[in-house]
């Protein structure tokens, strides 16, 4: 049996590449060990067969920033977990390919109350994460809210010329009735309680509340406990 070495010395070995492409190459996932992908270069191979994928491409392994479909009842942190392979959207268009590093220390955005559903941002990326955290007052967030009761006299006016809560003046929004029993928030700065206080205010009980869109990124069809990529091309 041959001595067993780290993947990426392999790698270097089979195509006279430098170590540290070796290792771009491991952790771009373009390494099969035996038919499987291996992304960890410090892997150890002996007499496995190793093979470096015919379209293999250089570069740094980027960060992901995934956009996840938060079911309710589960808490953000919680949450976090659905994200792997087996729960990735099948009309993810993007384009990306799926790595298991991009599962590690995923953080989430613009976290939701533990009953509330819809979209869910989580990144590997600094930049993203505190790009987010900068905007988070000014970021427009689109919530679907299943009420019952009935509206109070006035409330409609009330409720869509602005109202305070804990204290503070609620930032101007727009609100419709999408049926009978529903509405549709566009508002910033949303705090947990803000949606229900602000139906309450107007007689209003808050059954449920799914967030639809985040800045230009909707929530599309994605189904519960599915996530999709974020690709470059795309701004919040």
């Amino acid at each position: 049996m041959t001595e067993p070495v780290r993947l990426s010395k392999r790698v270097v070995e089979l195509t006279g590449c430098s170590r540290s492409e070796a290792e771009q190459y491991v952790q771009g996932g373009w390494v099969r060990v035996d038919g499987v992908v291996v992304e960890e270069p410090q892997f150890k191979v002996s007499d496995q067969v190793v093979e470096l994928d015919p379209d293999a491409r250089l570069g740094p392994a980027e960060p992901a920033t995934l956009l996840l479909h938060k079911p309710a009842g589960v808490p953000t942190d919680e949450a976090v977990a659905l994200a792997t392979p087996a729960n990735r959207w099948e009309e993810d268009a993007s384009g990306w390919r799926v790595h298991q590093r991009h599962f590690a220390h995923q953080s989430p955005a613009f976290a939701l109350e533990d009953a509330a559903s819809g979209l869910l941002v989580l990144s590997q990326d600094g930049r993203v994460l505190r790009r987010l955290a900068e905007d988070a007052g000014k970021l427009e967030q689109e919530f679907i809210v299943d009420v019952e009761g009935e509206l109070s006299p006035y409330g409609w006016n009330r409720l869509s010329h602005g109202t305070t809560f804990d204290g503070w003046p609620v930032a101007p929004f727009k609100v419709s009735w999408q049926s009978e029993q529903r509405l549709r928030f566009a508002i910033k700065g949303v705090r947990p309680g803000l949606l229900q206080h602000l139906c309450h205010e107007v007689g209003l009980h808050a059954l449920s509340l799914r967030r639809i869109r985040l800045g230009r990124i909707p929530l599309a069809k994605m189904p519960p406990g599915q996530w999709r990529y974020l690709p470059p091309s795309e701004r919040f």
